[in-house]
């Protein structure tokens, strides 16, 4: 069972459930995999540099840019767990509230009779992961919610239950 959160402007009789923590493990692959690409393309000028290739090219520059992307590698995979920890979901009886963020708190509250339909989606990481991705999609485009790092069973249990209180709170209108 997922872990509860609690917030400053999280409201006081709410108990927020926490997403998978094998979120953090798909965060790592996936930012992982883009900054050792990043690594790669900031490293030719100091390989071509230390090779005599591109000799003119100015050594400190060269050092620079991967040390860089180093330290934004470092500083992303240190924020990383502590940004999935922040991220949590409650059913309340008319609504569904989302919260994330770390320094900026942000909770969303989408409620039941404004949903038009419901998105549970797969990726090839999350496939292998267990986990799943909701989509609420709601007649504003702007207020779309996502909740991801669902496990697969939660996500289609949470898929069903928000259609059907969709649907109850459609027909009262």
């Amino acid at each position: 069972m997922p872990k509860q959160l609690s917030s400053a402007i999280d409201p006081g009789d709410v108990v927020f459930l926490r997403v998978s923590d094998k979120l953090i493990t798909a965060r790592f692959i996936s930012s992982g995999v883009g900054a050792l690409i990043f690594l790669a393309l900031t490293a030719v000028p100091l390989v071509l540099k230390l090779t005599g290739v591109w000799a003119g090219y100015p050594a400190w520059l060269a050092w620079a840019a991967p040390a860089v992307v180093v330290i934004v590698m470092i500083w992303e995979m240190i924020l990383i767990p502590r940004q999935v920890r922040a991220i949590g979901y409650a059913e309340r009886d008319d609504d569904l509230l989302i919260r994330s963020g770390i320094l900026f708190h942000r909770v969303m509250v989408v409620p039941y009779g404004r949903m038009q339909y419901v998105d549970v989606t797969m990726g090839p990481l999350e496939r292998m992961l267990g986990l799943s991705t909701i989509h609420l999609h709601t007649a504003s485009p702007g207020t779309n919610a996502l909740l991801n790092g669902l496990p697969a069973p939660e996500a289609a249990r949470l898929r069903e239950q928000l259609s059907a209180r969709g649907e109850a709170k459609l027909a009262g209108l």
